[in-house]
C-alpha cells in the first residue's frame, strides 16, 4: 500500500468529519453522496474497506507520523549538542 502524505490524510479526514456531520444533521441526497464519496476515498487512501477501518488506520498512520517527528527532532537535538 502506498502510504499518503500526512496532509493529505488530514484533509481526507477533515472532508470526511465535515460531510459525516452535514449528513447527519440534515440529510439530503446531496450529503449522502458527498459522506459516500469521502468515506470511499478515505478508505482507498487507508487500504480499508469500512469507514471505521479507515479511521482506526488514519489513527494509526497519524501516531506513525507523530513518532517519526518525534525521533527526529530528537536526533537533530542530539546532533547539535
Amino acid at each position: 500500500m502506498i502510504v499518503p502524505a500526512e496532509g493529505q490524510l488530514r484533509a481526507a479526514l477533515a472532508r470526511f468529519a465535515s460531510a459525516r456531520i452535514e449528513h447527519d444533521v440534515r440529510p439530503t441526497g446531496r450529503t449522502s453522496s458527498a459522506l459516500e464519496d469521502a468515506t470511499y476515498t478515505l478508505c482507498v487512501m487507508t487500504g480499508s474497506r469500512t469507514a471505521e477501518q479507515a479511521l482506526s488506520a488514519a489513527d494509526a498512520l497519524l501516531a506513525q507520523y507523530g513518532a517519526t517527528r518525534s525521533g527526529a527532532s530528537t536526533e537533530d537535538k542530539t546532533l547539535a549538542a
